[in-house]
């Protein structure tokens, strides 16, 4: 395997302490898609925001409760917490 320079083992390390703030951002870019989608977008649109949610440590019934009431406003509730507890 090859050797990674300093850069690419600093650009690597970036990513990972700041994962949680990445997943954040993200979840709350894709609460605003689900408000403005239908259909099977909006599906995709879940399905990645619980993928998401769980790599803040969000329990697996929080998320499964989420997607099943199929209300952004309750996911945006969810992400608004989290933002604050960051």
């Amino acid at each position: 395997m090859t050797e990674r320079s300093k850069y690419q083992q600093n650009v690597i390390r970036n990513y990972y302490d700041n994962r949680e703030n990445i997943a954040l951002q993200r979840a709350q870019e894709l609460v605003t898609e689900l408000y403005l989608s239908e259909g099977k977008k909006r599906e995709k649109y879940w399905k990645s925001l619980g993928n998401h949610l769980l790599k803040l440590d969000v329990k697996q019934e929080t998320i499964d409760h989420l997607v099943s009431q199929d209300d952004p406003q309750l996911a945006a509730r969810m992400v608004e917490r989290l933002a604050k507890s960051a």
